[in-house]
């Protein structure tokens, strides 16, 4: 753990370091520009809450993809679930109005369903017509895009808008705020503390863990590969999913607009890729990623960098960590060579000079 953790820390090192020479290259005053980007994602309480809440979505959809990479299952329809979580919450509060105390239970279960089913549909087709759920839940995507911008043309539409959008969900379905920090963090860090027990302290998470690995050696132990695999599927979309009921329960305007799920999804592949599908480490890729595009726009304003840069720069880390892992698992693995090889050339060695010994006596 030690280990992977200087490993990280290294790649990450790497990254700034070559993301300022970047910058450098352009140009711009790398070093007062990253100044600007940590003072307008940490250094305020009106900052460090805007961060904090764009990383609750991060940390769920990271999770989604560490859970269905880390079961050997592939999902890549993320932002098609995180869409299909937001839709559903807006249709639910816009039809229920409860108080807050029975709401807010009502519409994450609403967001987490409503995930789940959509990513189920791709396990269905894929236990059913043997259908890769690589092509599956890319589509999917598509589906769920052109369904909510349906949705808020027409059904949900508000009345006298200049672009399509929903209108604001009911008052009980407004996730509160604990100062200048939004509460939608604490439903992803229970969500982090659910999913880090069920992966790593449950039978269920152990047999989706070692199907990851080698599902040949899970069917032949006697686990049921076709079940986890669901059951892998629809708990990566309901995280997903519940990604999306945040952006409208905590975000500033409690509605669907056009393009609500933004990168999200495919943040949070970048997340699993990065943290290796580790739960714990997806979730502080999911605060670094957090900082670094919260704070891009001040970025932009106080150095003139455009914030497009820092999309640039989260492949830069993934890159840098990703390679950093693989070095020193090649180190390693070399390393263990040599010696192993040297043990042998001594114990093959040792015999012969003893029958030289042995002759000239």
């Amino acid at each position: 753990m030690k280990k992977d953790l200087l490993i990280a820390l290294a790649g990450v090192l790497c990254a700034f370091l070559a993301g300022m020479a970047i910058l450098a290259a352009q140009g711009y005053h790398a070093p007062r520009g990253f100044m600007a980007l940590i003072e307008y994602s940490l250094m305020s309480d009106m900052s460090f809450g805007g961060t904090l809440q764009r990383a609750a979505p991060l940390i769920l959809t990271g999770l989604s993809a560490t859970v269905a990479f880390g079961s050997n299952a592939v999902n890549l329809g993320q932002l098609g679930q995180v869409l299909m979580g937001a839709m559903a919450v807006t249709t639910v509060g816009l039809v229920v109005d409860l108080p807050a105390p029975l709401m807010l239970p009502l519409l994450l279960a609403t967001a987490a369903i409503a995930g789940g089913l959509w990513c189920g549909i791709a396990a269905w087709l894929r236990n059913r017509f043997n259908m890769n759920e690589f092509i599956s839940t890319l589509m999917l995507n598509f589906l769920a895009e052109y369904f909510t911008l349906w949705m808020v043309r027409g059904p949900v539409k508000m009345t006298n808008a200049n672009t399509p959008m929903s209108p604001p969900i009911a008052d009980g379905g407004h996730l509160p705020a604990l100062g200048s920090i939004s509460s939608s963090i604490l439903v992803a860090l229970v969500a982090l503390g659910g999913m880090y027990i069920l992966w790593n302290r449950s039978r269920v998470g152990y047999e989706m863990r070692m199907m990851g690995l080698n599902p040949v050696f899970t069917r032949i132990g006697g686990c049921h590969n076709r079940e986890n695999f669901t059951r892998a599927m629809m708990i990566s979309g309901a995280l997903a999913g519940l990604a999306g009921g945040l952006l409208i329960m905590g975000g500033i305007q409690h509605q669907f607009l056009i393009g609500i799920g933004g990168t999200y999804g495919w943040d949070g592949v970048m997340l699993a890729i990065i943290a290796n599908c580790q739960v714990l480490a997806t979730s502080l890729y999911a605060l670094l990623f957090a900082v670094l595009q919260n704070g891009a726009l001040g970025m932009e304003l106080e150095t003139r960098v455009p914030s497009e840069f820092i999309m640039v720069f989260q492949a830069i880390i993934v890159l840098f960590v990703v390679a950093s892992r693989e070095v020193s698992r090649r180190l390693v693995n070399l390393l263990i060579a040599r010696r192993v090889a040297s043990d042998v050339l001594a114990t093959t060695r040792q015999p012969a000079e003893e029958r030289v010994h042995g002759s000239v006596s």
